[in-house]
């Protein structure tokens, strides 16, 4: 099926602070083309990670197929249950520097060792000056994605308890990764005010 299942997408992507047992990341897309100020959607659906090949790379190899239009802008939209790891980071941020007529928005369930280790924050600020706009889901992203990629059944989206607050926690954390570069890019700007 080109939709998820529910339970599988209420297990995979439940922003819980401490997920144990989590161990796929799942990554709902939509690929869209923008012509001028109309956009047209060209695909949508889901991948998970496949045979030791993790599933930003997978999205990647896809999409790279498919021979994109170097004339004509692309809006790529990911809802994932994990951030990238460090390597994927790095792999995306090259992507994004091979197309320049792509743009990469990337909503996340949950940061991947972001408290552990050094280098997963390192290459979400890497990604994020590779130009991917990157933000944490909050319930309105998870509405989108149950009524897009869920088989729902007609059965409306409610929020698990602790959803908003836990959005809240993941969106602080996240900002504090990318603050380094917010704080570069406003003293870049107060230089230029200042004409220095």
């Amino acid at each position: 099926s080109i939709l998820m299942q529910r339970k599988l997408f209420l297990y995979n992507f439940r922003n819980l602070r401490k997920a144990k047992g989590r161990r796929e990341t799942y990554l709902c897309y939509v690929v869209k083309r923008r012509d001028s100020a109309t956009s047209c959607s060209l695909d949508f659906g889901y991948l998970r990670n496949q045979m030791g090949c993790h599933v930003e790379v997978l999205f990647l190899r896809y999409i790279a197929a498919w021979d994109l239009d170097p004339g004509r802008c692309y809006r790529i939209t990911w809802f994932t249950s994990w951030s990238p790891c460090y390597d994927c980071a790095q792999h995306i941020a090259n992507f994004l520097r091979s197309y320049p007529n792509l743009t990469l928005r990337i909503f996340m369930a949950r940061l991947y060792f972001c408290e552990d280790r050094k280098a997963e924050p390192e290459g979400l600020r890497r990604l994020h000056k590779a130009g991917a706009q990157i933000a944490i889901m909050t319930f309105k992203d998870y509405f989108y994605c149950w009524n897009t990629f869920v088989e729902n059944r007609e059965q409306a989206f409610k929020g698990w308890e602790g959803l908003h607050e836990n959005s809240v926690h993941l969106a602080r954390k996240l900002r504090r990764i990318l603050l380094p570069l917010y704080e570069v890019d406003d003293l870049r700007d107060a230089f230029k005010i200042l004409g220095l």
